[in-house]
């Protein structure tokens, strides 16, 4: 792949003080107890029956302080959630709304966070405003559009939330990937815990899950029906132009099984083809 920038914004909620990792271990899926500081890690937090309540990924800046990253919009919510449980609890949470960051894809670069997704080579820089680019950045990078950046996000499968993610999700339905990335079986309880485990104790079998689509024609919206042989399997979540055509997010049920070859489908009406993420690059 060749290495591009682009630049975009995330939330940042941290949680600081001197219960804030005894506190989040308890909350969060991810072990926050064994980040080293400097370490980051994908990870969900969840209501109490398990669905997903936000997913992002949490970055230890020193033994009492955190800096968890989500997605624009979302920061808010996880403060919210955090703190419905911060029950004589030494520990501070805030946010801040809309922080620059410079993504860089196709190399990783020294103080940036790993980019999160299936596959992805990337790193993700705080800090940085337009139009500045840090040391690492290769000189030849090329600058990549909003749309391209959300191309290269469905093509890797992560799940952006109000899109794929939302309070009523099923953290496995994201894929085998998200949960092994986001989620600790061995540092005991956390808030949501038992669904989790019992589906992963089951091989990850949920109802539906999601899958990628390449779309022969302009990028259906958000919304559009995906049908296979004449018959509703879903609808996209999320689109962005790629090529000559388009890729786009979606769940369908388990009995859409997509081999190696895809699954010819339709979305919006147009010639679409089924593939297992992440897509392939064009």
């Amino acid at each position: 792949m060749i290495s591009s920038f682009a630049w975009t914004t995330r939330d940042l909620v941290t949680v600081s003080g001197p219960d804030a990792a005894a506190y989040l271990q308890g909350q969060v899926s991810q072990d926050v107890a064994a980040l080293a500081v400097g370490g980051s890690a994908a990870t969900f937090v969840l209501a109490p029956q398990g669905k997903v309540e936000g997913w992002g990924r949490i970055h230890r800046c020193g033994a009492e302080e955190f800096e968890i990253d989500v997605d624009t919009g979302a920061g808010a919510a996880w403060a919210a959630r955090l703190r419905r449980f911060l029950l004589r609890t030494k520990a501070e949470i805030g946010v801040s709304e809309a922080v620059s960051v410079l993504a860089v894809r196709g190399i990783e670069v020294d103080g940036g966070r790993r980019a999160l997704g299936l596959g992805v080579v990337g790193s993700d820089l705080f800090g940085v405003a337009p139009p500045g680019r840090p040391a690492g950045v290769p000189h030849d990078a090329v600058e990549l559009s909003a749309e391209d950046l959300e191309a290269l996000r469905i093509r890797a499968g992560v799940p952006r939330w109000g899109a794929e993610l939302d309070d009523g999700t099923i953290p496995a339905t994201v894929g085998q990937w998200a949960i092994d990335a986001s989620v600790s079986f061995t540092k005991g309880c956390f808030t949501g815990q038992e669904l989790v485990a019992r589906i992963d104790s089951r091989g990850g079998n949920v109802p539906r899950h999601l899958v990628g689509l390449v779309i022969d024609g302009a990028a259906p919206a958000p919304g559009a029906d995906v049908q296979v042989d004449g018959v509703a399997a879903g609808s996209v979540t999320s689109s962005a132009p790629s090529g000559s055509g388009s890729v786009a997010l979606a769940f369908v049920p388990r009995s859409v099984e997509v081999g190696a070859d895809g699954v010819a489908a339709t979305a919006g009406g147009l010639p679409a083809l089924i593939r297992t993420l992440p897509l392939p690059t064009p």
